[in-house]
């Protein structure tokens, strides 16, 4: 006689703790996915220039910063808002104060107003931006302790 495929046991996995995993860890990568592209504004278009080159060190990569659009007509893009002459001065001085407040924070210590802040203020100016509302913006990053900057450009080549 021989056995009846009916009778004979079949083993099958148990994939809901494998499942289990791969929920997780798909929850795991959208948590900590890098949205700084959001703070890329589009409008801009930025200036060429032949010496721009993408960050070498990772570890500028890995610092605090401060992202700041300037459209063509000097005003600020900040965070979907656009702020023009003072309110664009008044808003650098809310970050500015913000960096002050994380880092007391984070490190326990009182910030020295005379010390710079360690968040690289990060300048996307478009190519047609006049240079006094540009100078302004710039000059407000450094009244309000800002001493790290970076200006972004195009690769001219």
């Amino acid at each position: 006689m021989s056995a009846s495929s009916s009778n004979s046991l079949k083993a099958e996995p148990n994939l809901t703790p494998l499942l289990d995993v791969v929920f997780q860890l798909i929850t795991f990568f959208m948590l900590v996915i890098n949205f700084s592209n959001d703070n890329y504004d589009s409008r801009i278009k930025l200036p060429v220039a032949g010496s721009a080159r993408p960050l070498d060190d990772p570890a500028m990569l890995l610092e605090d910063r401060l992202i700041l659009n300037v459209d063509s007509k000097g005003q600020l893009l900040f965070n979907g808002k656009i702020f023009s002459g003072g309110q664009a001065v008044e808003q650098i001085k809310f970050e500015a104060q913000l960096a002050r407040e994380n880092l007391k924070t984070l490190r326990g210590k009182k910030v020295d107003p005379s010390e710079g802040l360690p968040t690289r203020v990060v300048i996307r100016a478009d190519r047609d931006t006049p240079f006094t509302p540009f100078f302004n913006i710039i000059t407000a990053c450094q009244t309000n302790g800002f001493r790290k900057f970076d200006l972004k450009a195009m690769n001219g080549q």
